[in-house]
């Protein structure tokens, strides 16, 4: 699968620490340069026919789609796509308008992740998002009436402009759009952003772990009880309506990614990331050199990471495949961790897998945690 990181945002919301600009100077210099790594880097997938094709950002929308089918183009030059490829494209509501819309019906793009946030304009204020309440549900109805059916929307909970009663509102208003997927995550306070800042001087409540809490059981039964899935700690579709491309990292699989800050992994020893500057990045690839530094994963890495990200799934860990994989010494660690969870129920044995009951997914990065190898 491919991923394609585009660093522009119309500003700045105020939780996010993203590599991105607001400044678009430079975005013909850094489409140019993207196709030269896409050549550059095209031996680097062993498989050549493509199920997953992802922009992320950053803000993509902010692209023509002109734009996006030009990187789509220069994708087909080195590789081929399978007959029901997925490629999604991250949106932002206030980029939805028609003449967008219709140009991207248009084009190869088939799944839209809407970053929607909330329905509510004082959620959006806190957030500092460049699209309003309205805008928010208008904009899932254009991308409906354009043919767009394969459509996710991120949704955050936990803010302290909101309560569980606005939370359910949100929720309410998600189901009467027959939206087929849904990614929602805590509002989390990160290093060097408006928000921190905003919390450190007093104008903004820090976010209530307890109530974050609540909203997010409240959020896992109420979607549940309205015929979705829950798949991934933060992710809920109906069936059929996965995520392919998200669903590739959970299980470990190989992937190429292209842009600033893009990281790549070649499913299994070697992680990848490109530098997040955008004149360096411009700057190498003019040059035909790639803007990137690599890791080789040692045996504890790559269980830890096997641990954190398996855990957070309805798949779980394998345990055939730790036992495959990883060296006497680890195993044993492993066993050693997890026995006191399993009697006390916090891990559980389902078919050979190792799993998290989805009672306790809210504390899983923790639970995780406590098996890694240090």
């Amino acid at each position: 699968m491919i991923y394609i990181h585009i660093p522009f945002c119309k500003q700045k919301c105020s939780y996010c620490n993203f590599h991105f600009s607001t400044s678009l100077n430079f975005k013909d210099e850094m489409l140019a340069a993207m196709k030269k790594e896409i050549f550059l880097r095209k031996d680097e997938l062993q498989n050549k026919n493509q199920h997953s094709l992802y922009f992320g950002g950053g803000t993509p929308s902010i692209l023509s789609p002109d734009e996006i089918k030009s990187l789509t183009d220069e994708v087909l030059k080195y590789f081929s796509f399978e007959q029901d490829i997925e490629i999604t494209l991250e949106a932002n509501p206030d980029d939805l308008d028609k003449n967008f819309l219709k140009g991207l019906s248009n084009s190869p793009v088939n799944r839209l992740s809407i970053g929607t946030q909330s329905f509510f304009e004082e959620d959006l204020k806190l957030m500092n998002r460049a699209h309003t309440a309205s805008e928010a549900e208008d904009s899932i109805k254009r991308a409906q009436d354009f043919g767009f059916e394969n459509l996710s929307i991120d949704l955050i909970y936990g803010s302290p402009t909101s309560n569980l009663e606005i939370w359910k509102e949100n929720l309410n208003k998600t189901i009467a759009l027959e939206i087929p997927h849904i990614s929602s995550y805590a509002l989390t306070v990160e290093p060097k952003t408006a928000l921190e800042n905003w919390i450190s001087k007093g104008k903004v409540i820090s976010p209530k772990e307890e109530e974050q809490n609540k909203e997010f059981y409240y959020l896992s039964d109420f979607l549940k009880d309205n015929g979705f899935e829950h798949y991934e700690v933060s992710n809920f579709a109906r069936p059929g309506f996965y995520s392919r491309h998200n669903s590739s990292y959970w299980k470990y699989k190989e992937y190429l990614g292209i842009g600033p800050s893009a990281h790549s992994y070649n499913g299994f020893d070697v992680r990848s990331w490109n530098v997040a500057n955008n004149q360096q990045y411009i700057k190498k690839l003019n040059s035909n050199l790639l803007a990137k530094e690599e890791e080789i994963l040692s045996q504890e890495d790559q269980f830890n990471e096997m641990i954190m990200i398996g855990l957070r799934t309805i798949w779980g860990v394998e345990l055939s495949s730790l036992k495959e994989k990883f060296s006497e010494n680890i195993l044993e660690h492993f066993q050693n961790e997890i026995k006191t969870k399993l009697e006390e129920g916090i891990l559980i044995i389902d078919s050979n897998h190792l799993k998290i009951p989805e009672k306790h997914w809210f504390m899983a990065d923790g639970i995780a945690s406590d098996l890694f190898i240090v």
